[in-house]
């Protein structure tokens, strides 16, 4: 099955958008892949965002998941709309003390006003760390 080609103005708009997000340059969050309903984000683990157990704080690993499925809906979405988290439910399978993290989230199903994403967290040994599901809805 062909993959469904993205808007060249959806990925411009995803990488502005990325660009002026402080929460976003805080956290240390970089984006990776654009593609139709899919996208993936980094985080390198770091001092800042471990807990005192010395693991990555869970606050963390959910702000790299829902950044990373907002920019998902980005790209199924017309540019002058706009959307925000309606739930999160994250498992979180492994703690995470080094390394990168990435967050992959990819939209199951869009309506017109919602979308379920999946999330899949992985390390840099490509180790699934955490999954999610979570739901989107238009605010526009």
């Amino acid at each position: 099955m062909k993959e469904e080609e993205l808007d060249p103005q959806k990925v411009e708009r995803a990488r502005a958008a990325f660009a002026s997000v402080p929460y976003a340059k805080f956290l240390g969050l970089r984006l990776g892949d654009i593609h139709q309903g899919q996208v993936s984000i980094h985080l390198d683990v770091r001092d800042e965002l471990k807990h005192h157990q010395g693991v990555v704080h869970g606050g963390a690993i959910a702000s790299l998941i829902d950044t990373a499925s907002a920019f998902a809906v980005l790209t199924q979405i017309d540019v002058n709309e706009r959307i925000t988290t309606a739930d999160l439910t994250i498992h979180y399978l492994r703690p995470i003390t080094a390394g990168r993290m990435t967050a992959t989230a990819r939209v199951v199903r869009g309506g017109r006003r919602l979308f379920v994403l999946s999330i899949e967290v992985t390390n840099d040994t490509n180790v699934l760390v955490a999954t999610a599901v979570t739901t989107y809805i238009k605010v526009s």
